[in-house]
């Protein structure tokens, strides 16, 4: 049923795209001819005048032989436009968008859960830092994350992770939309997460009685979560992060882009780093489904 929907709707915006080709490639030629024509008629006002004074003295007809050399080129140029422009053949809409579905295949998950979680939904700032991962804004003014590329990049944010083992990294999560995800997180992968406030200079006061050691810190917002971004920096401490379109990343090495305002949001993402991180460190634990780390999952809908 939905693959006929599919069809259905691919040879409809296949019939819009080709209609739509040969309206402007028809009105490009038009055009080019009004040129041509504009072009001609100004070449051959400037021959008559040319012609008029071709008794003059020797200088000026020096003068008229370069400017009826320069006409010349005009109209052959005029000449080559209008005929550079052809009738567009069709599009090839349905090749177009299948393999486009053919790339998106290996996601993590299906593409349809990632639009139920809202993780490509940014914000309406977008910072210089972010920019390279959003492709466009919705009408409302919301900026849109590339989803196959938060993909990649939430591969590549769990592949980092995966170099530190799990008690040489710190996890803080300010935000009260993720503590959910955070904890089961730490729950599983025996990484040791800092909710609600982060003690600030656990990392560079020996004096504090939880003085701690370590050598990745794992932050949810590089604004809420400032002070262990700050610590981690003024001791060289590297530093992932998940960073929405509204975050500035000094101070970051490794990001992953997505919505961290969200609960379903970081719920998708600390999801697939758990089942990810577990993998790559040979864990022999049990990755619990997206129900435990998004409440409410069953119900979700994709955003219109």
């Amino acid at each position: 049923m939905a693959n006929t929907k599919k069809k259905d709707i691919l040879e409809k915006a296949e019939e819009f795209v080709e209609s739509a080709v040969k309206e402007v490639a028809k009105e490009i030629k038009s055009v080019a001819k009004k040129v041509s024509k504009a072009v001609s008629e100004v070449a051959e006002i400037e021959s008559d005048k040319l012609s008029k004074h071709s008794s003059k003295k020797p200088k000026e007809s020096a003068e008229s032989s370069d400017k009826k050399a320069k006409i010349a080129k005009l109209l052959e140029k005029a000449k080559l436009l209008e005929g550079s422009v052809k009738d567009e053949g069709s599009v090839d809409l349905k090749k177009k968008l299948k393999s486009e579905d053919e790339e998106k295949v290996d996601t993590l998950v299906p593409m349809e859960d990632y639009l139920k979680s809202s993780i490509h939904l940014g914000t309406r700032v977008i910072t210089p830092d972010m920019r390279r991962f959003v492709y466009r804004r919705r009408a409302d003014g919301l900026a849109v994350f590339n989803t196959s590329l938060l993909d990649d990049k939430i591969r590549e944010g769990a592949e980092y992770l995966a170099k530190y083992s799990p008690e040489k990294i710190i996890l803080a999560c300010k935000r009260e939309a993720g503590w959910k995800a955070a904890s089961k997180f730490a729950e599983i992968t025996g990484v040791r997460v800092f909710l609600k406030k982060y003690p600030a200079g656990i990392l560079t006061n020996t004096n504090l009685e939880n003085f701690t050691e370590t050598d990745l810190v794992f932050i949810c917002d590089p604004w809420i979560d400032k002070n262990a971004l700050e610590d981690a920096n003024r001791i060289g401490i590297d530093v992932l992060s998940i960073c929405d379109t509204n975050n500035f990343t000094k101070g970051i090495d490794k990001i992953i882009p997505g919505n961290n305002k969200s609960t379903k949001s970081i719920g998708m993402i600390f999801y697939l780093l758990t089942k990810l991180y577990v993998e790559a460190r040979g864990l022999k634990k049990d990755i619990p489904p997206i129900q435990e780390f998004v409440d409410g999952w069953d119900e979700l809908q994709p955003p219109k």
